[in-house]
């Protein structure tokens, strides 16, 4: 799924006020903190993930490892803050043209 910049923005601005739901801890990413924010993207479809490493590398593998595992969209990548959309069944979030 590809996002235009007006649909980015828009993601963006809804992100702004939410809170990061899922962050790793010193293990990590692992099976479980994939399934925690696979789950959090099906009941939220836009979501914030903190990434605490200060390894840049390490941090860009991370963020393209959960991209790549949940089957989301990268909105944003801020500091240690990275914000996913993926669209549900019930499309909670419309998106503009």
């Amino acid at each position: 799924m590809k996002l235009s910049n007006k649909q980015k923005q828009f993601l963006k601005g809804l992100a702004h006020s939410i809170k990061p739901v899922v962050q790793l801890g010193a293990n990590g990413l692992t099976e479980g903190v994939v399934a925690e924010i696979d789950h959090a993207l099906s009941h939220h479809e836009l979501i914030k993930v903190k990434v605490p490493t200060d390894d840049k590398e390490e941090k860009a593998l991370i963020m393209d490892a959960i991209i790549r595992e949940t089957e989301s969209v990268k909105v944003q990548a801020i500091g240690h803050v990275l914000i996913l959309f993926r669209p549900s069944e019930e499309r909670k979030i419309q998106l503009p043209k």
